[in-house]
């Protein structure tokens, strides 16, 4: 496969032929995923691309998963790979266009450098042969195409300047005044206009060619030329006097003036000095990206400011960004501690006096330091940067500003914990590193410590590392010098005191910077009263916060107190897609606050306190909106807190405010149970019920007295809530023993009564208490009692429900149906009013399951298409896998064999994914007899038995358990022939019947059955039971196979009884009661 995105993105398979790649967000999709090749795209930053410039879907993950299907059914399966947490292009680097450019230019670039013209314009021919551009035009968001067009451009200077150097200078000025009338401002493409028309011998073109860049410039920019351009017009002028200046390099500079006119010691004039960066001794790992994004600020603006937190990589993101700049200097601020000293200390940077380091102790000896700089740096083209601002913010801001309005060739960048709030000032956030690089930084770092270490011998740790550390340099680093003595599991584990672990930092930088907690410390140190006092509250939050939530929690002017310290890099903002600002710490950042706000007991708990009253009034609001047409934004809403609401929980349990976490429970009940989080929330309830009082003693009726307890009926429904979310999650381990039965019906009891709790959520459950208790059939008189309870004290989201239960154990039970119309009918108009999308797709599901029950496939199918839809739009993913496994049925029983197994194969990713392990038993069934069909009996035996394992692990419903052994017995058949499977069948009909399943669930097995008697050569036998199982279906049809095979078993009937006497014995079937049918079989 190879994959083009410089330009529109296309898709060509192994032989060079197109693939259709077909509507807008699906050509992002796959440029996205191509840009990083081979790496895992977290679901999130797939969202935020594909949907840059619209709001994205309500449940963009499930959005996205289908744009991934549709990739897939593009591409082919095998294309995208999904992997933990995001999505995967299984290609290499050299089948994308952009990262074999990338590789070309780097070649050409190298040959360029190495002397070797003709290499490198063939080398960079072929990477501009690449280009369609614009690059990467399907991704909404451009900053994506910021360092390939960038790049691009770099090539075509350096594809010229090779052009040059082989003598073919009149051939590229063409070339070259089409650029500089596109990119009027690139002063190196001027220059080499100029360097050509100079080498064409055309002397005075040359010189107009210089003026038209000098006016553009003055006109556009309001800038004078740069010092290539000038050296070019110096020699252009006086060839003779400009021969010792060079004409080739972007790195030409003129030879300044002494300061003030004063001449050198000796009278002898040096040569310019180049700046003072110092050359780094360990590699530069991983920010490629922000230092391509940096250097492209700084042709945008004069002074651009890198903000973040400690430890982040500004100061080396910084000197690496200026590195390639002929006067580039760095001016150390960290060991200032007054702020009138900022400017002497940058006077000391650049050598403008005799002192190596400014300190406090030092005595200014310039009159005015400040003149000094704008006198010495006003002439010359200087990239001044400013590090370590945070605790000299003013001074560093007001230097700063002087110099750049009096010194118009200076450039600024400035390292700080906060902007400096100059006109015209860029902000550069750096964030911490991304996964990959993270990985690569501790790799290296380690490999210096012990250099045998193999990062993917414990790579699981490794990443744990990383990300507990907050992709933050400083931190990965300190913790890669700790395996001297630790392996990475050991370091992983021990993060969780992290400041007394990360202690072993470089001696040759400052003190603040050799250990974790110095880090951190230095930015605590810089904050006044009130913002240590709003870190410390906000450390009771767990995940992130909005403004709101931190005005209820914290104290004073809040905002304000927020926004200083998102200034400050200590707390990060984010847009949501409400409008809004999300707040959150590193977990660095959080685990400091935290100690800081154990320092202040009180403070900590009264925090803790309003924290947990915040969440409690949020679920409250949010629990009656989730079974509304409302529903979305809350369920969003209650996602994006889940994690506060486990730490309120996990605080009100502690703390034992059992009033508390039995609120918080009841009002997330739901979403826990909607939204597949049921484990949990079983976890959570049984925690807090250990807070409960004993449940109250059985009145006269032999039920639990209502003692009174206002909390009574809240107890009573989290103690059904807890068997409810158990049952769904972990159905064998809902019922230990006989104390736990006794238990159970005590509170089904309760709730049996025709009271007000029993009409709403979880209340109205109590019958499927019955399923345990008394067996599969035994729940359908108290849903009839559910049912009018709701009518009588509920509303139309709890009628419908009941009435759904009611709906789905009639389709299920004897009965052929009846009522079951009459019930959807009236749940169609309630799902309408009540507006939730979870009864919505309940409800689709149910008439889906009758329309199969009648063999009214092309009914089903749109029922449950409307089912997926809605629970995807929920987020109800426990339900998607069985609803793609029904479509897959259908797909089957209609000869699609294609389809059914591509959905079967997308029912399984969808059951692991989201954990409903309980739809594999009712895939492998389908893939089981699929398998039959083939003729691979053996794979038909492997599906079958892990079904049943399936099956076993859970309480599956009568119906399945009939459909497995009926399955079982084709499954023998097979294997040993019809006789030896007849016993099996008819012990599957025995149960059947015992549970009450339903007639069509009868007649399949029956039919199965005649099938095989059929086979054995028993025909009148066949034909009885054929005719029972027609009569069974009440004049709906058969699905198939089983209609093929009664075809068979009738025509074979027919051979070898006559009309005459398989018409009698088909008469005799369809008198038979079950009990003889099952005596048939047996």
């Amino acid at each position: 496969m190879r994959y083009r995105i410089l330009g529109a993105t296309e898709a060509y398979d192994e032989q060079g032929a197109p693939l259709p790649v077909g509507g807008r967000r699906l050509r992002a999709l796959l440029a996205a995923l191509a840009l990083r090749t081979n790496r895992t795209v977290p679901v999130e930053s797939l969202i935020a691309e594909v949907w840059a410039e619209d709001e994205p879907p309500t449940d963009a993950t499930a959005a996205l998963q289908a744009l991934v299907g549709r990739l897939r059914r593009a591409l082919g399966k095998a294309a995208v790979a999904s992997d933990p947490g995001g999505y995967r292009l299984t290609v290499t680097p050299e089948d994308i266009d952009l990262h074999r450019f990338e590789r070309l230019v780097r070649e050409g670039r190298a040959a360029l450098d190495h002397h070797d013209p003709a290499s490198a314009a063939r080398t960079l021919g072929e990477a501009l042969a690449l280009w369609r551009g614009p690059a990467l035009a399907d991704l909404p968001d451009r900053s994506a195409a910021t360092r390939p067009e960038a790049l691009h451009a770099e090539a075509t200077r350096a594809r010229v300047e090779a052009r040059l150097h082989l003598g073919h200078a009149s051939d590229v000025v063409p070339e070259l005044k089409e650029l500089t009338a596109a990119q009027p401002y690139d002063e190196a493409l001027h220059a080499l206009l100029i360097r050509a028309l100079r080498d064409a011998g055309r002397g005075a073109d040359a010189l107009a060619a210089y003026e038209n860049a000098r006016r553009t410039l003055a006109e556009g920019l309001g800038a004078d030329p740069g010092p290539e351009l000038r050296a070019l017009h110096a020699e252009l002028l006086d060839p003779a006097g400009s021969a010792a200046l060079t004409t080739g390099g972007a790195n030409r500079l003129e030879a300044p003036e002494r300061p003030g006119g004063q001449e050198r010691p000796g009278g002898q004039e040096h040569s310019e000095r180049r700046g003072n960066l110092r050359p780094r001794l360990t590699s530069f790992v991983g920010r490629e990206p922000e230092l391509a994004a940096i250097r492209s600020d700084m042709r945008r603006a004069r002074l651009v400011t890198l903000t973040g937190p400690g430890g982040s990589g500004k100061t080396r993101l910084a000197e690496e960004a200026a590195a390639g700049h002929p006067q580039a200097w760095l001016a150390e601020l960290a060991p200032l501690d007054r702020p009138e000293a900022v400017p002497g200390a940058v006077v000391s940077a650049l050598g403008l006096r005799e002192t190596a380091l400014m300190t406090s102790e030092m005595t200014v000896t310039q009159e005015d330091p400040a003149a000094l700089l704008v006198e010495y740096c006003a002439p010359r083209s200087l990239l001044l940067v400013l590090d370590n601002c945070e605790h000299v913010i003013g001074a560093a801001a007001e230097l700063a500003q002087t110099l750049l309005t009096r010194c118009p060739d200076l450039t600024v960048i400035a390292t700080s914990r906060e902007p400096l709030g100059v006109p015209g000032e860029f902000v550069r956030p750096v964030e911490p590193l991304p996964p990959d690089p993270a990985h690569r930084l501790f790799a290296e770092r380690a490999t210096a410590v012990r250099p045998d270490f193999d990062p993917e011998e414990d790579a699981e740790a490794v990443a744990e590392i990383c990300r507990r550390l907050d992709g933050l340099p400083l931190a990965i680093e300190l913790a890669a010098a700790r395996l001297r003595l630790l392996s990475p599991r050991q370091i992983a584990d021990r993060l969780d005191d992290r400041f007394r672990l990360l202690t072993s930092g470089s001696r040759m930088v400052l003190p603040r910077q050799q250990t974790l907690r110095a880090v951190v410390d230095w930015s605590w140190d810089l904050l006044d009263e009130p913002e240590r006092t709003v870190l410390r509250e906000v450390s009771v939050f767990a995940g992130g916060w909005d403004l709101a939530a931190a005005e209820a929690v914290c104290t004073g002017p809040v905002a304000d107190l927020i926004g200083a310290l998102v200034d400050k890099s200590l707390l990060i903002a984010e847009p949501t897609s409400r409008g809004d600002m999300r707040y959150r710490m590193l977990e660095t950042i959080h685990e400091y606050a935290t100690e800081r706000a154990a320092e202040t007991p009180e403070l900590r708990t009264a925090a803790g306190r309003r924290h947990t009253a915040y969440v409690r009034a949020l679920v409250e609001e949010a629990e009656p909106l989730l079974r509304s047409a409302d529903q979305l934004p809350w369920i969003q809403r209650l996602e994006t807190e889940l994690d506060n609401i486990r730490a309120a929980l996990q605080r009100a349990i502690e703390s034992r405010e059992g009033e508390d976490a039995l609120a918080i429970a009841l009002g997330v009940g739901w979403f826990w149970s909607m939204r597949n989080y049921r484990r949990e929330g079983a976890g959570w309830v049984a925690g807090i019920l250990r807070l409960a009082p004993p449940l109250p003693p059985d009145g006269p009726d032999g039920i639990p007295e209502d003692t009174g307890d206002p909390l009574h009926w809240s107890w009573m429904s989290l103690r059904l809530l807890h068997f409810f979310l158990v049952a769904e999650s972990r159905p064998t381990e809902a019922l230990a023993g006989e104390e736990d039965r006794a238990y159970l019906r005590r509170v089904r009891d309760a709730f049996a009564q025709p009271v007000p709790a029993a009409a709403r959520f979880p209340g109205l459950i109590w019958p499927f208490t019955a399923y345990f208790l008394d067996g599969p059939d035994a729940a359908g008189p108290g849903l009839d009692d559910v049912v009018a309870n709701c009518r009588r004290y509920g509303g139309d989201w709890e009628i419908g429900v009941s009435l759904m239960f009611r709906t789905h154990q009639a389709v299920d039970a004897p009965g052929n149906l009846s009522g079951v119309d009459e019930d959807l009918a009236e749940l169609r108009g309630l799902s309408r009013r009540a507006g939730d999308r979870w009864m919505r797709a309940q409800v689709s599901s149910a008439a889906g399951e009758a329309a199969m029950a009648r063999c009214q496939h092309a009914e089903a199918r749109v029922e449950y298409d409307e089912a997926l839809r809605l629970a995807y739009e929920v987020g109800a993913y426990a339900e998607t896998p069985f609803l793609i496994a029904r479509l897959a049925e259908i797909a089957y029983r209609e000869g699609d064999r294609d389809l059914a197994a591509k959905a079967l194969h997308e029912a399984g990713i969808e059951a692991d994914r989201y954990g409903v392990s309980d739809s594999w038993a009712f895939i492998r069934t389908l893939q089981a007899l699929m398998a039959l069909d083939d003729g691979e009996v053996a794979k038909a035996r492997a599906l079958f038995e892990e079904a049943h394992a399936d099956a076993g692990r859970g309480t599956p419903p009568p119906q399945f358990i009939a459909a497995l052994q009926g399955l079982e017995a084709q499954v023998v058949a097979a294997e040993s022939g019809p006789a030896q499977a007849l016993p099996l069948l008819a012990d599957g009909l025995r149960g059947a019947l015992e549970s009450r399943c339903a007639e069509v669930v009868i007649a399949s097995l029956v039919e199965g059955g005649a099938t095989l008697v059929s086979r054995v050569g028993d025909h009148p036998r066949a034909a009885r039971l054929l005719a029972f199982g027609t009569r069974l279906r009440s004049g709906n049809p058969r699905p198939m196979p089983e209609l093929a095979e009664a075809e068979q078993i009738e025509t074979a009937a027919l051979a070898a009884l006559g009309s005459e006497r398989y018409e009698a014995e088909r008469a005799a079937g369809a008198e038979l009661t079950a009990a003889e049918a099952l005596a048939e079989l047996s």
